[in-house]
């Protein structure tokens, strides 16, 4: 038997491509050098309060694991810039369909996020971007705002599979059934294939 997905065939977290080695169209390097290291100083530190896993690309440049429970895991960019902080996050690769729909529930969602909002890059992937003056950045402030990122990633998650990995997801469905896998962590889009509730052993292994 062939060993279980643990994802929607064709919809990973994230994304099927290699994460960039810094945010587009910036690099820790453009930034000043002391306003950098006073920062870098802050960012650390409120990081390592809330025990959030790091990766510390150069001066002022964090690559930050955010824990989820939709979205298993969000990564995200804290990067000190010239005149702002820049966040951003990945949230999904491009939708396979629907793309009028995916965007439309993209802008609507921007009119209630705070300080950051979704983007698509030149490749139609889903990004969330925000950028705060360097005055800004508080630890408080980068609460609220990892905060955000999480909360929306995470909780926008399965509603951008649904709209636009339909087709995936039905196929990924049928996949598994035919061959007695596990549906359990495809019970929330039982509803695509108009399945009753995923009972039995196949759905508890």
């Amino acid at each position: 038997m062939s060993a279980e997905r643990t994802h929607p065939e064709g919809t990973h977290p994230e994304g099927t491509r290699p994460e960039r080695t810094h945010p587009e169209g910036t690099h820790p390097e453009e930034a000043h050098t002391g306003r950098v290291a006073e920062l870098d100083a802050v960012i650390a530190a409120a990081l390592d309060e809330r025990e959030l896993r790091y990766d510390r690309k150069g001066p002022g440049a964090f690559f930050v694991t955010l824990p989820g429970t939709k979205k298993l895991q969000t990564n995200c960019w804290l990067v000190v810039g010239r005149h702002s902080l820049l966040v951003e996050a990945f949230v999904c690769r491009q939708p396979d369909e629907a793309h009028e729909d995916v965007y439309r529930f993209l802008l609507r969602r921007n009119a209630r996020l705070y300080g950051v909002h979704y983007t698509v890059d030149d490749r139609g992937d889903v990004h969330l971007v925000g950028r705060v003056s360097l005055h800004a950045v508080t630890a408080d402030e980068l609460d609220r705002l990892l905060g955000q990122v999480v909360e929306a990633a995470d909780g926008d998650f399965n509603t951008l599979l649904e709209i636009g990995f339909a087709s995936a997801i039905r196929r990924e469905w049928d996949w598994r059934v035919s061959r007695g896998e596990s549906l359990k962590n495809l019970e929330a889009f039982q509803h695509l294939v108009g399945a009753p509730s995923a009972t039995g052993p196949s759905a508890d292994a």
